[in-house]
């Protein structure tokens, strides 16, 4: 039996050897040279060097795809339509395609890599995100692995958005990395305050973008912001709405609620469930709290899942919350925000009750 883990895990490690020569022998001697790319049947056209990956192409011109992994190809979010050039549909993308998306052309542009001129088509409003090289106003301790993070626009420049979407974070080279990382996080202000924009990041171990947040971000640094990105957002309806968030998933229900606010919606019922394990990951309460005592239409619901601690918050997971408070759902929506098995399981409860799964809207956390 030794023998044959040992022999495996030489030929593993001859293989892993073999990927890594292919990759350095296709870096040195591959020359692609100069190759076009059109997007959207001419209404952009750019001449890029070949070799690299088509959403890095992309970024180095200034047309950004949204991308919460920033490249890896571990969030399916920077989808587009390929027309002409890419190659075959690889591997590592099938897991985010469907096959309709793959009989529509649509690809993952982090893992095409730009070796022939190409065709492409990407919605119209990404042509219009833009970066912005911001300033870290204050930076705030909202939980013992929360951080709030106000960051100012330059002079005379405002950020347009929709309460409920993000922005990608780019952090510098620091110690061991070597590189420019980008990572997602949603939007926490509101929409009317154009100059800043509020940031909630939680920290997650070994992460590249929170450790530098955590360890390094200082205020007065200069940081850049891309965006904004997504369709999480509140729509147009009588329904009433559920809000349902785990940790830094406060963030856009924030965004959301305050903007209903100042919008004067409130001819809605909206009920906010924010859970969380102890009372040491809760933040924001007190605020919730006086936004439920000045406007009767919203409802806060904190609740804490964790075992012998003395509170006063509902008990129990958020979805046994959630599923307490609602015998039917026959005139909601809900919206969603936080880890993929938090939501997996809200939407679970939520269909159970006999809300269609095409009125919840959602933001995973990945």
């Amino acid at each position: 039996m030794g023998d044959i883990l040992l022999a495996t895990a030489v030929l593993a490690g001859l293989a892993g050897c073999l990927a890594g020569l292919l990759l350095i022998a296709e870096r040195i001697f591959a020359d692609y040279g100069e190759c076009s790319i059109d997007i959207n049947s001419g209404s952009r056209a750019y001449t890029v060097q070949g070799g690299q990956s088509l959403l890095s192409a992309l970024t180095e011109e200034k047309l950004f795809l949204p991308s919460a992994c920033g490249g890896r190809g571990s969030c399916g979010f920077c989808r587009c339509e390929v027309m002409k050039g890419g190659g075959p549909v690889l591997p590592t993308e099938t897991p985010y395609l469907s096959e309709e998306d793959i009989g529509a052309n649509i690809r993952l542009a982090c893992q095409i890599k730009v070796k022939e001129d190409l065709q492409i088509a990407v919605p119209e409003e990404l042509l219009s995100v833009r970066e912005f090289r911001s300033t870290v106003a204050s930076i705030t301790d909202l939980t013992h692995d929360i951080k709030g993070i106000r960051f100012r626009l330059p002079e005379g420049e405002e950020m347009s958005f929709c309460a409920g979407q993000y922005v990608q974070l780019v952090a510098p080279p620091y110690e061991e990395v070597r590189d420019e990382t980008c990572r997602a996080y949603s939007i926490a202000s509101v929409p009317s305050e154009k100059n800043a924009i509020e940031l909630m990041i939680r920290l997650v171990p070994e992460g590249i973008v929170t450790t530098y947040v955590f360890e390094h971000m200082k205020e007065s640094d200069t940081a850049r912001l891309v965006g904004p990105f997504g369709d999480f957002f509140l729509r147009e309806s009588d329904r009433e709405i559920i809000f349902i968030a785990g940790g830094s998933g406060l963030a856009p229900i924030q965004s959301i609620v305050l903007d209903m606010i100042e919008r004067g919606i409130d001819h809605r019922r909206a009920s906010f469930f924010f859970g969380a394990v102890g009372t040491r990951d809760l933040y924001r309460v007190e605020e919730f709290k006086a936004i439920a005592r000045d406007h009767e239409w919203f409802q806060f619901v904190p609740a804490l899942s964790g075992e012998g601690e003395e509170h006063a918050y509902q008990k129990g997971l958020i979805t046994e919350v959630v599923d307490r408070h609602y015998q039917v759902l026959d005139n909601h929506e809900a919206y969603l925000c936080g880890s993929p098995g938090m939501i997996d399981a809200c939407v679970r409860v939520l269909t159970g009750k006999g809300l269609p799964e095409e009125r919840i809207f959602y933001d995973k956390f990945s």
